[in-house]
């Protein structure tokens, strides 16, 4: 569970990286000679952490273990970090290049679920105003996500960047206090894409996954339907889950090379198995809860000792552990 030690570390590998250049890996599309530009101009806030979406969710686990420790000896950091770098300009920057050419897909869905998380953890700290500048931003990107998915035939089920289901629970979380609406079709297109599947065989992971595609889409549909809806549909989804099957959910994946960056992706995915186990387990029959919060243990004790191995991991591990030993989402 989180205690203040975890929380001090979290906090001390995010403010080393969410301000750090180099390496940078851009989502940027070139239109001509003069988009030639290195992160920090292309992104007056987001341009650390390896890449823009790990940024994003860098400031969110800061404002996120700055409201579970408020004493915690790192929060005037923080707090100064986040004034210092979260102004109305540096915001207006960042929705401003969403209107460049070619950014119709940029960061799509994953870094726009992670937008609208940062935005609603800074609603709920005890400074208004940071979710004020943000705002902004968050709307940017649910204009974008309402529009996108009316016309998303089908779900991306992959365990990377693009899954449909982890960007749907971050974005209803969101969309569940700041946008009605968005939460109702995000809801709707959830049980049109999930609703029916039966008898998933969780061929997982792949190599360079950091997700489960499985048991997101079953975190996913924990959050639209109500326990008993969700309980028969669990039921039917993974039917031998109680005999823990399929064995590939059960096993932890095992990292061969943490410097390398795809296969460094594997610790995410026993961290976000760890998140969604925990997650659904309050759902479950007592049975089929304790397997699921055995399960979870196992994996976060697989690699939570590896958070800051390699920078491979450490520019974006450390959300995923606070996910998981946090209980977001549940």
């Amino acid at each position: 569970m989180l205690d203040a030690a975890l929380a001090a570390r979290f906090a001390d590998i995010a403010l080393g990286h969410v301000t750090r250049d180099y390496p940078h890996k851009l989502d940027h599309t070139f239109a001509g000679p003069e988009d030639v530009q290195g992160p920090r101009a292309l992104h007056p806030i987001f341009f650390g952490s390896y890449d823009w979406h790990s940024c994003v969710h860098g400031y969110w686990l800061l404002l996120r273990v700055r409201r579970a420790f408020p004493a915690m000896p790192a929060n005037a950091r923080i707090e100064a970090l986040v004034d210092a770098m979260i102004t109305p300009e540096a915001v207006e920057g960042e929705r401003a290049y969403l209107d460049r050419p070619g950014s119709a897909g940029f960061e799509r869905p994953y870094g726009w679920a992670w937008a609208l998380a940062l935005h609603a953890e800074a609603a709920r700290s005890d400074r208004p105003d940071w979710a004020t500048r943000l705002d902004p931003l968050a709307r940017a990107f649910a204009a974008r996500l309402a529009g996108h998915l009316p016309k998303l035939t089908y779900p991306i089920r992959v365990g990377t960047h693009y899954n449909t289901a982890f960007a749907l629970i971050l974005a209803h979380d969101w969309a569940a206090t700041h946008h009605a609406p968005l939460a109702a079709l995000i809801a709707d297109r959830a049980r049109g894409w999930f609703g029916a599947d039966r008898d998933c065989q969780a061929w997982e992971p792949g190599g360079d996954e950091f997700l489960s595609p499985a048991l997101c889409e079953a975190m996913c549909m924990a959050k639209m339907l109500d326990p008993a809806e969700f309980r028969a549909w669990f039921a039917a989804f993974l039917p031998r889950f109680g005999a823990h099957a399929p064995a590939s959910l059960f096993t932890p994946a095992t990292v061969s090379d943490r410097s390398d960056g795809k296969i460094a992706h594997l610790d995410g995915c026993n961290l976000s198995r760890a998140w969604c186990l925990n997650g659904i387990a309050g759902l479950l029959d007592p049975a089929l809860a304790d397997v699921a919060r055995a399960s979870a243990d196992r994996h976060l004790a697989a690699s939570l000792p590896h958070l800051a191995d390699d920078y491979m991991g450490a520019h974006w591990l450390a959300t995923f552990a606070m996910l998981a030993v946090a209980g977001e989402g549940r």
